[in-house]
């Protein structure tokens, strides 16, 4: 089956599909990404994002051009933004200790603050509810018990690979639920 053929069965949310570009791709985005990075975890997180923006946008890729292409250059562009990210932090933490003192805010949440937060908790929990249970579970384990892939790979009994696709998909599920319901 050509390259093509499984993107449109990605984009119709066939997750085989996904699953063979990752596996098909994963290799080089992650490799040409650690030559620039020199830097193994940041490497990882920029392909992850990488691919959960390439299949976010699946449906705007233009077969005129190689895939493999066109996910380096959201990798690069992914790459960029956390330069820029950091760049401000770095910024900020240069401040001079006067200049930092008058920006010190007091964030010791209020009590509305909590209940605020105490809701927005329940409501993510029953918006996590709706979800398949493999999907709840890698969810779960990933931001709740704040378990790497890795551990959630040796804990499921699942390749790495399956892992990253089934959160990417949990998060985008997840993302669409919360918007359906902010439409009410």
């Amino acid at each position: 089956m050509e390259i093509n053929q499984y993107i449109q069965l990605a984009i119709a949310g066939d997750q085989t599909a996904f699953t063979h570009l990752l596996d098909k791709y994963w290799n080089e985005v992650y490799g040409f990404m650690l030559k620039r990075t020199e830097n193994e975890t940041d490497a990882e997180d920029i392909t992850i994002e990488t691919f959960a923006k390439a299949f976010d946008k699946l449906k705007t890729y233009n077969p005129e051009f190689k895939f493999n292409t066109w996910l380096i250059a959201i990798a690069k562009n992914v790459h960029i933004d956390l330069i820029r990210k950091r760049k401000a932090l770095h910024e900020i933490h240069n401040l001079g200790d006067e200049e930092l003192a008058y920006g010190v805010i007091d964030d010791t949440p209020s009590a509305e603050d909590v209940l605020i937060t105490e809701q927005n908790l329940s409501n993510l929990l029953r918006q996590i509810k709706q979800l398949k249970p493999h999907y709840q579970q890698v969810i779960q384990m990933r931001y709740f018990q704040e378990l790497s892939y890795q551990e959630i790979a040796n804990k499921t009994n699942e390749p790495l690979n399956n892992v990253k696709i089934k959160l990417l998909r949990a998060k985008k599920l997840l993302a669409e639920i919360i918007a359906n319901e902010g439409e009410y």
